[in-house]
C-alpha cells in the first residue's frame, strides 16, 4: 500500500485526465448494469403476452437497448483513451526524471552499477506504470462499481439467492492474497534477469571488436543465451504460479453459477421466483463474476507493475552524496588559483587513496602530477570537479572551499580533457561546440586551431561537418584528444585538467598535442597527469605522489638536481 501510494502521488499531476477517465468508466459502468434491466423487462413484455401496446413498448426498449451500445462505444472509447494517455505521459516524466536523477548522482553510484541495467530501469521498467495506470486502475474501478451495482441489484431481486452467489469470494479473495505473495518475487527476478541481460548485451556490441579479435564469438554466445533463458525461467515460474491461479478463480466461479441455478431452479419450481426475475438473475450473474475472474489478472499486472515500480523507485529515492550546500554561492569566473589542504580520501572499501595532500598554485600556473598508476592522481582531480568530497581536508578555488560553492557553477570553471576521450555521434563541429552551444562556426575554427587539429579537419571529406561515429570510433586516438582540447579551449574555463592526454599517442602527434598544450599555457590554470615526462617538463610545479601521498614537489630542474623519484623516472624513461 506504501508503494501504491507513492505511485498515486507522482500521477497526481495528470488528475485532470484521470478524473475524465475514472467518470467514463463509471458511465459505462452504468450502461453495462442497464443493458440487463433492459433485456429482462422485455422478457416480462412478452411473458405477459402480446398485446396493441407491447409491440410499441418492445420498439422503445430496442431503441434504449441500441443507444445503450452506442454509448458503450463512446464511454469505453473515452475510458481507454484518456487513462492511456495519462499513463503515458507518466512513462515519459518517469523516464526524463530517472535520466536526470542519474545525472545528477555522484559517480560512487556507479561503481556497482552496469549500465545496460540502468537503461533496463529507465525503458522497460518504467513502462510497467502504463500497465498499471492505464489498465489496472481504470479495470479495477469498473470492476469494484460493477460488483457493488451489480450485488445490490441481485440483492432486490431475491437476497437469498444473492447471497448464496456470494459463497465463492471469500474463498477467490483468499487465493488471490496468496497468488500475489506468491508470484511477485518471480516477476521481480525476471525484471533483474532482464537488467542483466541488457548489461550483458551492452558490455558485448560495446566490446565486439575484442570478441571478435581473440576469437571469443562461441563463449560469448553462451554467456548471451545463458542471462536470456535466466530472464525467461524466472518468467515461466512467475506464468506457472498464474496458470494454477486463474483456473482456479475460473472453477469458483463456475462453483457460484452452479449453486445459483441449482437453487435459483428450487426457487422457480415452488413459485418463489418469476421467470423475468430469472432471466434477469442469469444476465446479471455474468456481470457479476465477470470483475471476480477478472482478479486474477489484475493481480498479476499489480505485482508485475509493483516489481518494476521498485527498481524505478529505487533509483528515484537513491539521495546523491555530491549536493549543493543549503547556503552554496555561485563561483562566477575563477581567476584559476587551487588550493589542497590536507585533504584526504578514500572509496568504498576505505583503503587509502590521498593522505593528507597540500599544494597551492596560482592562476596561470601549470601544475603536473607524476607517479605510478593507481598512487591517487586522477582521484586529485576528481576532488577538484567534485565528482567526490575529501573524507578529511578542504579544496579551495580562489580561496573559496568549492563545498561552499554550487556544483553548477564550480564545474563551469573547469574543462577536462581525459586519456580515454570520449565523442558523442555527431559531427566534428558539434563535438567541439559541445563546451559551449551558442557558440559560431568563426569560435569554433578558431579553437580548433588553438588545439591543432583545423589542418586536419579541412582534409577530411565534410570538413566540420565529418561524421565521427560512436564514441569518435572514426578518428584517431590522436585526433580525438585534439577535438577534445578544443572542446576545452572553446569552453574559455580558467581551469583546464589533461588526464594523460599523450598517453597513447605517437611521437608526431604527441607533438601536435603539446604545441596545443604550450598555446594555453600561462593562460589557463593546467592540472595535467602525464606518464611521459617530456611532455611536462615546463611545468611551474611537478608534484611526485608515491601511494596517495606528495614524496617530492618542484620545477624539473630542482627535481633533478634532487636526484630522487622524479630523477630516476626521468632517467628510466
Amino acid at each position: 500500500m506504501k508503494m501504491l501510494w507513492k505511485l498515486t502521488k507522482e500521477a497526481a499531476r495528470y488528475k485532470g485526465l484521470y478524473i475524465l477517465a475514472i467518470v467514463s468508466t463509471l458511465c459505462l459502468t452504468a450502461v453495462n448494469l442497464a443493458a440487463p434491466k433492459v433485456l429482462s423487462t422485455m422478457t416480462g413484455v412478452v411473458e405477459k403476452g402480446l398485446e396493441n401496446t407491447s409491440f410499441s413498448i418492445i420498439t422503445k426498449l430496442t431503441l434504449i437497448l441500441l443507444g445503450l451500445y452506442l454509448l458503450r462505444i463512446a464511454f469505453r472509447f473515452l475510458s481507454n483513451y484518456l487513462a492511456h494517455k495519462a499513463a503515458w505521459y507518466l512513462v515519459g516524466d518517469l523516464r526524463s526524471r530517472m535520466y536526470d536523477k542519474l545525472q545528477h548522482l555522484d559517480l560512487g553510484f556507479f561503481h556497482d552499477k552496469q549500465t545496460g541495467d540502468l537503461m533496463s530501469r529507465v525503458v522497460n521498467d518504467t513502462r510497467d506504470f502504463e500497465l498499471l495506470y492505464a489498465h489496472m486502475i481504470p479495470e479495477m474501478i469498473t470492476n469494484l462499481v460493477t460488483f457493488a451495482g451489480v450485488l445490490i441489484i441481485l440483492l432486490m431481486i431475491n437476497w437469498k439467492l444473492a447471497l448464496i452467489t456470494c459463497c465463492p469470494i471469500p474463498l477467490i479473495l483468499f487465493s488471490g492474497v496468496i497468488f500475489a505473495k506468491k508470484v511477485r518475487p518471480f516477476f521481480k527476478a525476471s525484471q533483474k534477469c532482464m537488467g542483466e541481460l541488457n548489461a550483458k548485451l551492452q558490455d558485448n556490441l560495446s566490446g565486439l571488436h575484442e570478441i571478435q579479435s581473440f576469437g571469443q564469438e562461441e563463449f560469448e554466445d553462451e554467456q548471451v543465451k545463458k542471462k536470456n533463458f535466466e530472464q525467461v525461467r524466472a518468467m515461466l515460474r512467475a506464468l506457472r504460479a498464474s496458470a494454477v491461479f486463474h483456473p482456479s478463480v475460473e472453477f469458483l466461479s463456475s462453483v457460484g453459477t452452479v449453486l445459483v441455478v441449482f437453487f435459483g431452479g428450487v426457487l422457480a419450481y415452488r413459485g418463489q421466483l418469476s421467470v423475468e426475475d430469472i432471466v434477469a438473475f442469469m444476465l446479471y450473474l455474468s456481470l457479476f463474476y465477470a470483475p471476480v475472474s477478472g482478479l486474477a489478472n489484475l493481480l498479476e499486472n499489480l505485482q508485475q507493475s509493483l516489481a518494476g515500480a521498485e527498481r524505478v523507485t529505487l533509483i528515484l529515492d537513491t539521495p546523491s552524496a555530491i549536493q549543493d550546500a543549503p547556503e552554496a554561492e555561485d563561483l562566477g569566473k575563477a581567476q584559476g588559483s587551487i588550493t589542497f589542504e590536507d585533504v584526504s580520501f578514500h572509496y568504498a572499501n576505505k583503503i587509502p587513496v590521498l593522505k593528507k595532500v597540500s599544494f597551492s598554485c596560482e592562476p596561470g600556473m601549470m601544475v603536473a602530477l607524476v607517479g605510478p598508476t593507481g598512487v591517487g592522481k586522477t582521484t586529485m582531480t576528481q576532488l577538484l570537479s567534485r565528482f567526490y568530497d575529501p573524507v578529511g581536508g578542504r579544496i579551495l578555488i580562489d580561496g573559496k572551499d568549492i563545498k561552499n560553492v554550487t556544483l553548477q557553477s564550480l564545474r563551469r570553471n573547469i574543462s577536462p580533457v581525459l586519456q580515454d576521450t570520449f565523442l558523442f555521434n555527431g559531427t566534428i563541429a558539434d563535438n567541439i561546440g559541445y563546451a559551449k552551444p551558442d557558440a559560431t562556426r568563426e569560435e569554433i575554427e578558431e579553437a580548433a586551431k588553438a588545439a591543432n587539429i583545423h589542418e586536419d579537419i579541412m582534409h577530411m571529406p565534410d570538413r566540420y561537418e565529418t561524421k565521427v561515429g560512436e564514441r569518435g570510433l572514426r578518428l584517431s586516438g590522436g585526433q580525438k584528444q585534439r577535438v577534445a582540447i578544443a572542446r576545452a579551449i572553446l569552453r574559455q574555463s580558467p581551469i583546464i585538467i589533461l588526464d594523460e592526454a599523450t598517453a597513447s599517442v605517437d611521437v608526431e602527434t604527441e607533438r601536435q598535442i603539446q604545441k596545443a598544450i604550450n598555446r594555453i599555457t600561462g593562460k589557463r590554470t593546467i592540472i595535467a597527469i602525464a606518464h611521459r615526462l617530456s611532455t611536462i617538463r615546463n611545468a611551474d610545479l611537478i608534484l611526485v605522489i608515491q601511494e596517495g601521498e606528495i614524496i617530492e614537489r618542484g620545477t624539473h630542474d630542482q627535481l633533478m638536481a634532487q636526484k630522487g623519484t622524479y630523477y630516476r623516472m626521468q632517467n628510466t624513461q
